[in-house]
């Protein structure tokens, strides 16, 4: 009973903890900056891109590679919205590089252990090459993504693995 509160107090508190992050990005709250919130009234078009799905490549210019930290990088680039794609672009497997691939994990007690057995292989070792592998955040929920090449030891080290909490789409007009 106490082992299954500790995880849901966990959960609990890394849900809040992506929550309030995507919270403080200033777009969150709708687009108006209060300290010239009367510009607002009439002066401005709206921003028709802001409610457009965005494609996302994860780690931005750094891909989908060994020894980038895309827990900060998710950080960094949150908040993630309902719709928007990642896009994880990585070299195909060839004899100077490490071949990678993409799991996505049913739960956060399988994404900490990077428990291969209970995750879902998403993308193959060369299904990133190119244009990339594209997944699309359809539901509000967490997202654990890692890389399970060399026996999950790429998401054992720390580093290539990362949880996204999609947010709903603002919806204000205003810039």
């Amino acid at each position: 009973m106490a082992a299954k509160f500790a995880q849901g107090l966990v959960l609990l508190i890394v849900i809040a903890s992506m929550f309030a992050v995507g919270m403080s990005n200033k777009d969150w709250y709708f687009g108006v900056n209060y300290t010239d919130w009367w510009s607002h009234f009439g002066h401005h078009k709206p921003n028709k891109t802001r409610f457009e799905s965005k494609k996302i490549i994860v780690g931005g210019s750094e891909n989908w590679r060994f020894g980038f930290n895309y827990t900060d990088w998710a950080i960094k680039s949150g908040p993630f919205y309902l719709n928007d794609t990642l896009v994880f672009k990585y070299d195909a497997p060839n004899d100077t590089t490490h071949p990678h691939s993409v799991y996505l994990f049913s739960n956060f007690q399988s994404f900490l252990k990077c428990d291969l057995k209970r995750a879902k292989r998403v993308a193959t070792p060369t299904q990133g090459v190119g244009n990339g592998f594209k997944f699309v955040l359809k539901t509000w929920r967490p997202y654990y993504f890692a890389c399970g090449e060399r026996n999950g030891s790429h998401c054992s080290a720390g580093l290539m693995k990362f949880v996204v909490m999609p947010m709903l789409r603002p919806f204000w007009p205003w810039p």
